[in-house]
């Protein structure tokens, strides 16, 4: 395009953005009482129009120059924080702009001045982008401003296709199937791509089927030793929670020794809102570098990226508010008309839904935009919010299919833009588990795991059940969005038990529990527990809400136990009764066996029965739409990928494991002619960075207990 003729639409666009903010003055000053443009003795009407157009341009020029100042000096503050205060940093602009109008025309209330500039921001904004989107080259350079990125460095890049790999989390294949299905399907996009370019295959999770093991292995190629998504380490008295900014980057450096590789993204990649970096260098919302601080700290660079633009920060803003609205009406809803099951979701849960749903999706969304435009090599984000939606309302609730709509527009936004940017780039769309729904272990029961495992071993239970909290996975990111300090998770779900070598550790993911005890070294061997609590074992395995229990035999190895007396021997294959594993289908003994061998396997992993036919399973969690074990919906994920490449395994083959997915991932990227393995020295830089887990307690003492 002429320098001339880019120059010239560019003045067009400013001219339009400033015509349509100077009239929307007019009108709000003609609506609102304690807004004016005018003297105390009144002007003419070319006059007022006049001192809108000053405020409008003044009002936009403080947008333009001062905003992105206060941002950037904003990220000292708390991101979650900085979001809130866009309503009164904009009405302040405003105010500003008003002061600066000569012989104090314009006057307005500070509460009237909030809303002013919030609708001026938001007519701004959509003039801004209907202009913009009417020419490719403007709407190329718009978004990548609103991601702060630079078009030079783009140009430089390759024409070999790049790779976005987009991880909805939590969404299963079959619902994926539901959700893709019809003329009219909830998720059309999606829907265009599984009809048409793309292909959808489903794979099996390992028996934790949680983010934390599962994007390990996919980013990092290994989850060896990754139990579930927390468990307790004996030697040394800690508590390893997945989503913790601090266990997040010891167990990035784990997989990275053990692998000796950077990860999937250690060659010109972007992580954005992942647990773990994948060895790239371009990271935003990442939870493994969240621990970090000062220079090195790079994952907030995103909060930054996304809310440098006024209008960006307040549309996310208003979203966010209304989010908030709108968890606390539909809850009221579900209460009112008496829905089973049911869990609480009152407290601060409407504010991290609202994180969840919309300051990271949206945040995360712009950064892969920006990270296209920019023409990186591979980025790999993941959109959260239907898994925290799905955890409070069911995994096929109304609410939940809500939110599967709006990330379905994401995906349009994301691939319209791919359209702009300076290579090819294929979309890979996945997920790294899916979710089972059912009552929770406590409503169905009406006993917690906890204190079951505490009757089995003869110790007094509580009258009154405790709740385990809920809001897990957003609930970290929240924390380290606001810069809390980590909370130390305790030995029990919602419960602050007693100290003492008879009193277990009992933790749990999902429909998955684990029993620990303190102070016998390694594994407890099924004959030594049956001399120390002989009933344990017993009310546990015939529990009519626990499927199996595995425990480690010093006679027969890795033990299943099942109702009725019902054992599988996993070193054998000897089964003794009905098979416990049978009904949590094919490969269910590959990986119980698989995780037996692990290290800090607890002493007892207890998995919750499972129906089936419905596939239903009942969290030991706050939690109706659950995953962390084996049973239903939970262990099925997806991979819907690009025709072009190709298959992930021969026809027939199951894919089974996140690791072997990660292989998959790699092999896609190397059909592009890269990415190339990164340097030794990175990798070393990389195993150095992450620091260890922090953790007050002294060994052999289990962390305090707190809500997580």
């Amino acid at each position: 395009m002429p320098r001339w003729k880019s120059l010239s639409g560019a003045l067009f666009r400013v001219l339009a953005v400033w015509l349509v903010s100077s009239a929307t003055l007019l009108v709000l000053a003609a609506l609102l009482p304690d807004f004016r443009l005018q003297s105390a003795n009144g002007d003419s009407l070319t006059r007022t129009a006049l001192t809108a157009a000053l405020g409008a341009g003044v009002f936009g020029l403080l947008g333009a120059v001062v905003w992105p100042l206060l941002v950037r000096a904003l990220l000292l503050v708390p991101a979650l924080v900085l979001g809130l205060l866009v309503f009164f940093l904009n009405g302040s602009l405003l105010l500003l702009a008003l002061d600066l109008i000569p012989e104090g025309r314009g006057q307005a209330a500070p509460q009237t001045a909030v809303i002013v500039a919030a609708v001026m921001s938001a007519a701004s904004s959509a003039t801004s982008a209907f202009l913009a989107v009417r020419n490719d080259e403007a709407y190329h350079r718009r978004l990548v401003r609103l991601a702060g990125r630079r078009r030079g460095r783009a140009a430089r890049r390759p024409a070999a296709p790049g790779t976005v790999f987009l991880q909805l989390d939590g969404l299963g294949h079959d619902l994926l199937c539901r959700a893709t299905a019809g003329e009219r399907p909830l998720m059309p996009t999606a829907a265009r791509w599984r009809g048409g370019s793309h292909r959808l295959t489903p794979w099996r999770t390992d028996w934790s089927s949680q983010t934390g093991a599962s994007q390990l292995a996919l980013l990092h190629g290994s989850n060896e030793d990754v139990p579930a998504f927390r468990w307790y380490e004996k030697e040394t008295g800690t508590l390893v929670v997945s989503n913790r900014p601090s266990s997040a980057a010891a167990l990035q450096r784990r997989a990275i020794a053990r692998t000796g590789d950077g990860g999937l993204l250690a060659y010109d990649g972007a992580s954005r809102g992942n647990l773990f970096s994948g060895g790239a260098d371009q990271v935003a919302l990442v939870m493994s570098v969240a621990a970090r601080r000062g220079r090195h700290n790079r994952s907030r660079a995103g909060y930054f990226a996304y809310f440098s633009d006024p209008a960006n920060a307040t549309r996310t803003a208003v979203s966010f508010v209304a989010e908030v609205v709108r968890e606390i009406v539909q809850s009221l809803r579900t209460r009112f008309r008496r829905e089973l099951p049911r869990v609480k979701r009152g407290g601060l849960y409407p504010v991290i839904r609202a994180f969840a749903t919309v300051v990271e999706r949206d945040v995360v969304v712009a950064a892969v935009i920006g990270d296209m435009l920019a023409g990186r090599t591979a980025v790999y984000a993941d959109l959260v919010a239907y898994d925290e939606v799905a955890h409070h309302s069911g995994p096929a609730h109304r609410d939940a299919l809500q939110v599967l709509r709006s990330l379905d527009r994401a995906l349009a936004l994301i691939a319209r833009a791919a359209g702009h940017a300076p290579r090819p780039y294929r979309i890979v769309l996945l997920s790294d588990h899916g979710q089972s729904h059912g009552p929770t272990f406590l409503e169905r029961y009406g006993l917690s795991l906890q204190n079951l495992v505490r009757a089995g071993c003869g110790l007094p239970v509580p009258r009154r059940a405790g709740r385990s909290p809920s809001g897990a996975e957003a609930r970290e990111a929240a924390r380290a969005a606001l810069r809390r300090p980590e909370e130390a998770d305790g030995p029990g779900p919602g419960e602050r038990p007693e100290r003492g070598p008879a009193h277990p550790v009992v933790l749990a993911s999902g429909n998955l529990g684990l029993v620990s005890f303190p102070d016998v070294p390694g594994r407890i061997t099924r004959e030594e527990l049956d001399l120390r609590h002989p009933a344990l074992l017993a009310t546990l395995a015939h529990h009519p809400g626990i499927g199996f229990v595995l425990v480690r035999s010093a006679a027969h190895g890795p033990v299943v136990l099942g109702p009725a007396g019902a054992e599988h021997h996993l070193a054998t294959g000897r089964v003794i009764g009905a098979d416990p594993l049978a009904p949590f289908g094919a490969g269910a003994a590959d990986a119980v066996r698989r995780t037996d061998r692990f290290p800090h396997t607890a002493d007892l992993m207890i998995n919750s029965a499972c129906d089936p036919a419905t596939g239903e399973v009942h969290a030991f969690e706050e939690q109706i739409g659950s995953h962390g074990g084996l049973g239903g919906a939970q262990s099925h994920p997806f991979l819907l990928w690009p025709a072009e490449l190709s298959p992930p395994v021969p026809d027939g083959t199951p894919l089974t494991g996140a690791e072997q997915v990660h292989q998959v991932l790699r092999r896609w990227l190397a059909e592009a002619d890269g990415p190339q393995l990164p340097l030794a020295s990175a990798v070393d830089d990389l195993r150095r960075e992450a620091p260890a887990p922090e953790d007050s307690s002294p060994p052999g003492r289990p962390p305090r207990d707190k809500d997580r």
